[in-house]
């Protein structure tokens, strides 16, 4: 088996490198998921991050790796929202100018508040493939440094110190279930749970309609795909090279969700557990709820409640639907 792109001392590192700048997000267990699993299950909940996701952990990380000189040219990046929101942020915190790449259909909540963070926001870009060729000529043009949403190892492991945090949390965890759009937090966490607890299960979490890293586990290398899940924070075209031989090396399994399982599953994150998450954030819920984890009585299940940042419209048009 391959060696990984990234360990537990990256991790480690990492969350000396973040320091204090982030919060510590609370383990919270879930009576009725328990009860329906017949696990015990605990809910990572990261929406109550900065920014509303985990994105800024990573974002902290690779900003700090940077020269004087990359820092002074500027960054740049391409997001549906969440890691534009973090960027902004961050790069605001360190004093840096940002640029985001976005898309014309992206999420106007989302697009104000990178605005509001500080960030420059580029929606000239109609579509999710446009905007990677917008990127590629602004870099070009503007000299600036990529921030990579997910395919940095740098990222990926800023991003995995949630996965240090679960199993600090819950030392004898037996599996951690995680969404996933690009694979950069899938990786970061499996190499932080595995390390610690090599026993323990890594399950990345998909909707059908988006699975980059679910086709590209299965062909051994980076596939793309047309994303089209109403989760927009799943929604990576392809899974980054270094996610893919990551998840491949730490041995990340795979399972995907319906649109039906993601809405079923968001209703009840708001009804039950009071998470008022966005839809990617309910992923690991929808696996859990449509059996498509298989865990044992007894055993310890951590599921990421990746991000909260959901338009109030959207909340409202699922939670009428019965």
């Amino acid at each position: 088996m391959p060696a990984a792109p990234l360990g537990l001392d990256d991790v480690r590192r990492a969350r000396e490198t973040i320091g204090g700048r982030l919060h510590r997000t609370p383990l919270l267990s879930s009576r009725t998921l328990s009860d329906r699993t017949g696990a015990t299950v605990l809910l990572k909940a990261e929406l109550l991050q900065r920014t509303g996701s985990f994105k800024p952990r990573g974002v902290l990380n690779k900003l700090a790796s940077l020269s004087p000189e990359e820092k002074a040219r500027g960054v740049i990046s391409i997001s549906a929202g969440n890691h534009a929101q973090a960027l902004a942020y961050a790069a605001a915190v360190e004093g840096i100018d940002a640029l985001v790449v976005m898309w014309e259909t992206a999420s106007p909540m989302k697009v104000e508040a990178a605005r509001e963070y500080g960030a420059s926001i580029d929606t000239s870009a109609p579509d999710i493939p446009a905007a990677f060729e917008r990127l590629d000529r602004l870099i070009e043009e503007t000299g600036r440094t990529l921030v990579h949403p997910y395919d940095d190892p740098v990222v990926m492991a800023g991003q995995g110190t949630v996965g240090l945090e679960i199993v600090e949390d819950a030392p004898g965890v037996d599996t951690v279930i995680v969404p996933v759009g690009g694979g950069g937090l899938v990786s970061g966490i499996a190499a932080a749970v595995k390390g610690a607890r090599p026993e323990a299960r890594v399950v990345a979490v998909e909707p059908e309609l988006s699975a980059a890293l679910h086709e590209s586990l299965k062909a051994g290398r980076p596939v793309t795909v047309e994303p089209r899940s109403i989760a927009d924070g799943l929604n990576g075209p392809y899974a980054g090279p270094c996610c893919v031989e990551a998840c491949t090396a730490l041995g990340v399994e795979s399972v995907l969700v319906t649109e039906d399982d993601l809405l079923e599953a968001f209703r009840f994150m708001y009804a039950r557990t009071k998470l008022a998450c966005e839809v990617a954030g309910a992923a690991p819920a929808a696996a859990l709820l449509a059996g498509k984890v298989d865990v044992e009585p007894g055993q310890t299940v951590a599921a990421v409640v990746s991000g909260g940042n959901v338009a109030p419209e959207t909340a409202a048009a699922i939670l009428a639907v019965r």
